[in-house]
């Protein structure tokens, strides 16, 4: 045995996480841990580190016993973390100064790049012991061999999380922990986490992580469906029969709320929201973007699509006005070209920008109402005094989200979900004539999933507003839909 709960129950704050808690992990299980509720499952996770509170029961960790005799005939501090590698839903990437203060446009500027480690240094920095997983191991397991010199700002979403999975095998654990692992990957990557699970296991290391019932690894031999503070297991042939809650969270009546908040401005027609001739980026030799041509017409909903590292996060850092490359391509917004004139603040005006990393970049004193009015301003928070009329608005929108109660508690106090949906609801504050979603949904389980898309298909049948929506999944593409761009690596 590995590991064993009995009868555990568990607090954070005033909040009861579980109660009489029951689970064994065996030596040469692997489990997969599914349920609807994110916060639900990454609570459980952090149950395992060691990281919530236990008010009653008890927790045996024999996978410790011979790592604790050996440090305590040294004399050595141990702990049973010591075991224990994590890779979470967020990145603690930071800089040369050793700061966490990365601001959006930062990825694009090759000065801020050199000051963040590459990939390569950053391994090498990894606090580990030393055995079975060596630098030159987890980069070729991971296929970072192409981004070993790579900055880490650079890196799309998919590729940090391949780097952070190095990053935790080089710690040598005995138990790998990892929450909902495959999000963010491409197509390619997914189907072959298989065969990386399959190597990691072979190494002695066993594996426990959330996922969702789709997306359950051939390897893992245990499934367990985490509901309501209980925990069962399920056997694998019964799993598509588990079916969860997804029903439209905004029926008609909530839909015509939705319109009257949703106001379309009267903005001068276009020939063309997006309107790129032959557009190519490039860093030193490496081509991100070459030649592209694309138009997208008013009205339009696209899906951008990709591989990881295909280029999907520099154009749309082209269309947003982050990217200093726009100056040097002949990229056409709202029929106005770049370079003509035009200040940054008139470019993101009429667009609503949306993507996860978003909620990292807002500063701390931030709160939710803050960050929903600074979408008015396309603003990382809230640095001016806003007006009645867009404070009407935003209290209008926090009421239809159910946000009232929480409108003055930290941002990054919000659950994740709650986050996304904040990022949505600031990016439609201002009622753009064009909306970009990055992966908009990813992270979250399936209520969360479906009620994220549910808000968005609505806002996609009562208005004209143009869409580009990026994502790896088909099932999180809004009805609505029509043309697609996919890109190559090049």
């Amino acid at each position: 045995m590995l590991l064993q709960f009995h009868q555990v129950s568990v607090h954070h704050g005033q909040q009861v996480l579980f109660e009489n808690l029951n689970f064994t992990w065996n030596e040469r299980e692997h489990w997969a841990i599914i349920g609807d509720q994110g916060q639900e499952l990454t609570d459980f996770l952090q149950l395992l580190l060691g990281n919530r509170s236990v008010v009653s029961g008890k927790i045996e960790r024999p996978f410790v016993r011979t790592y604790a005799l050996d440090k305590g005939s040294l004399g050595e501090v141990f702990s049973f973390r010591d075991l224990i590698a994590y890779v979470g839903q967020e990145y603690p990437f930071r800089n040369k100064s050793n700061l966490q203060n990365f601001y959006y446009q930062q990825r694009f500027n090759s000065m801020d790049s050199e000051d963040t480690v590459s990939v390569e240094d950053y391994l090498k920095n990894t606090p580990k012991r030393s055995g079975y997983w060596t630098l030159s191991h987890v980069i070729q397991l991971l296929r970072l061999e192409h981004l070993q010199k790579e900055s880490l700002i650079k890196l799309s979403n998919g590729e940090s999380r391949r780097l952070a999975i190095a990053s935790a095998l080089m710690q040598q654990p005995k138990l790998l922990l990892m929450d909902h692992p495959m999000t963010g990957l491409d197509v390619q990557t997914r189907a072959s986490f298989n065969q990386i699970l399959q190597a990691i296991q072979a190494a002695g290391v066993h594996i426990l992580m959330s996922t969702i019932p789709s997306e359950i690894p051939e390897s893992l031999t245990h499934i367990a469906m985490l509901k309501d503070r209980f925990l069962e297991v399920v056997d694998r042939k019964f799993i598509q029969r588990i079916s969860f809650k997804k029903e439209d969270p905004y029926p008609l009546l909530t839909k015509e709320k939705l319109r009257d908040l949703f106001e379309p401005k009267n903005y001068a027609p276009v020939q063309s929201l997006v309107r790129l001739e032959k557009v190519s980026v490039r860093y030193g030799e490496k081509w991100i973007l070459r030649e592209l041509s694309w138009e997208v017409k008013p009205g339009e909903r696209w899906l951008l699509k990709g591989p990881n590292g295909s280029g999907k996060s520099t154009l749309i850092s082209l269309l947003i006005g982050e990217h200093p490359q726009a100056y040097a391509n002949h990229i056409v917004l709202f029929d106005r070209k770049r370079g003509t004139g035009e200040s940054i603040w008139e470019v993101k005006k009429p667009t609503g920008f949306v993507a996860p990393e978003l909620s990292r970049f807002f500063p701390r004193n931030q709160t939710v109402w803050k960050v929903l009015l600074s979408g008015f301003y396309d603003t990382m928070g809230l640095f001016k005094k806003s007006n009645p009329e867009q404070e009407l608005k935003a209290s209008q929108w926090l009421g239809f989200l159910k946000l009232n109660s929480k409108a003055h508690i930290p941002f990054q106090q919000l659950p994740l979900a709650d986050q996304r949906i904040l990022l949505l609801a600031r990016a439609l504050i201002k009622s753009p004539q064009l909306l970009i979603v990055d992966e908009g949904a990813q992270g979250l389980d399936i209520e969360q999933r479906t009620r994220f898309k549910f808000l968005l298909e609505a806002v996609l049948e009562l208005s004209s507003v143009g869409l580009i929506y990026v994502s790896h999944y088909e099932e999180d593409i809004p009805r609505g839909v029509t043309k697609i761009l996919e890109l190559k690596p090049s």
